[in-house]
């Protein structure tokens, strides 16, 4: 039997080694993720422990392929946190040096992007849309909250401009901060999110947001300080949720407005909260929006986004040849 034809996404971010195959339809094969361990108690990681885990974790992805079941034919891999001249991570290196090599050894293409369009196309390619050539995207996680305008411009190439931000937390950070209070393990979106189902009712926060740019400062605050003085712990995990939401959902429909836009995508690992992407969704219909939100485990950090690209890639140098 004849190897499948495939191209290979490899991603190092901060918190998740991840490998994707897919065969030259875009039909996903493979998908091999291994988050970074954080110890009980932290917030995070400095990047020489990310890369350090990354070194360690690839060889252990690679092993659990079967290899003689494929030929791969282009690498594509995230080499930044942003598609930005100065946007640099040295996480992303070790994927980076990765790929370079494999390519090499293979003679085969070798694609780059950022971890932004990674997240961008692999929301695409699990939702299925957004269709039109441009939309907002929003990409929520514990590094980055941005609404971006995304306006396409060749097979997988997107200009991606922000329109808004958080000033200064990012809603994973918030999420972060207040499961940490609350005695949660790091990263705590989905023990949160389990403990928000089991809430009857919401203690309320404060939420801000002023020509689509955001603040999570102020909740976060609160939350904290209520996490520590004894709030019930189920009640503030959903009044958490419902302020992320809120926040989110207020802007995205200034923003729709004020840039004459109807789609919006919700990506990043904050997208994965079933009550978050709920409420942004309700709000944003009313005004006759379109809310694109991928499948929960294609919402955080994978290498799918990256392999999709690849398969764009070759099809484009392919149909252009």
């Amino acid at each position: 039997m004849e190897p499948e034809k495939v191209i290979l996404g490899i991603d190092t971010s901060c918190y998740t080694t991840s490998l994707a195959v897919m065969n030259a339809k875009g039909e996903l094969l493979r998908d091999e993720r291994k988050i970074l361990s954080v110890k009980k108690g932290n917030c995070g990681l400095a990047q020489s422990e990310m890369v350090f885990q990354h070194t360690r974790n690839l060889p252990e992805l690679f092993d659990n392929f079967f290899w003689e079941n494929y030929q791969v034919t282009a690498v594509a891999v995230t080499n930044q946190p942003r598609p930005l001249p100065d946007s640099y991570m040295p996480a992303f290196l070790t994927g980076l040096g990765l790929g370079r090599n494999l390519a090499k050894v293979l003679n085969v293409p070798l694609y780059t992007l950022s971890h932004q369009e990674n997240h961008l196309l692999a929301g695409l390619w699990s939702a299925q849309g957004p269709a039109s050539d441009k939309f907002i995207m929003l990409h929520a996680s514990g590094g980055t909250t941005d609404f971006l305008l995304a306006t396409k411009k060749a097979r997988g190439h997107f200009a991606l401009e922000t329109i808004g931000a958080s000033l200064d937390l990012h809603a994973g950070q918030f999420i972060d901060r207040v499961g940490v209070a609350l005695g949660l393990q790091f990263p705590c979106g989905p023990f949160l999110e389990k403990l928000a189902n089991t809430a009857q009712e919401s203690i309320e926060l404060p939420i801000w947001t002023k020509a689509g740019n955001i603040s999570f400062s102020g909740p976060c605050t609160k939350a904290t300080r209520l996490a520590t003085g004894g709030a019930k712990q189920a009640e503030l995990a959903l009044g958490t949720e419902r302020a992320i939401g809120k926040t989110f959902a207020k802007a995205l429909t200034y923003l729709c407005e004020f840039n004459e836009v109807k789609d919006v995508l919700f990506v990043g690992g904050v997208s994965a909260n079933a009550l978050i992407g709920k409420i942004v969704t309700q709000e944003l219909t009313k005004k006759d929006n379109r809310v694109f939100i991928p499948k929960p485990h294609y919402c955080g950090d994978g290498a799918v986004g990256a392999a999709f690209y690849g398969v764009d890639q070759l099809r484009e140098n392919n149909d252009n040849r």
